[in-house]
């Protein structure tokens, strides 16, 4: 269990071990989350942003028959000539 104290600006200090599980870095933004029992959930906004934009993208892939790196840069290629 990790424990901090909040200041009297409000501010609270993240334990170094709950940064590092997030995976937070100076100057990251840090996403709070509640569920329907009132329980916080902290999570690291940029990756949350990364899972969001994955979850967009799932089943594109198959649509467009990109099945691996070859693909992807046959339509890089494809787009840099077009111009």
């Amino acid at each position: 269990m990790n424990l901090a104290k909040v200041s009297s600006n409000g501010q609270v200090t993240i334990p170094k071990e709950v940064r590092r599980e997030l995976g937070l870095k100076p100057g990251d933004k840090v996403l709070f989350l509640t569920n329907e029992r009132g329980e916080m959930t902290i999570r690291n906004a940029s990756l949350q942003a990364v899972y969001k934009a994955q979850d967009a993208f799932v089943g594109v892939a198959e649509e467009m028959a990109v099945y691996g790196e070859e693909d992807v840069q046959k339509l890089v290629d494809e787009v840099r000539y077009k111009k």
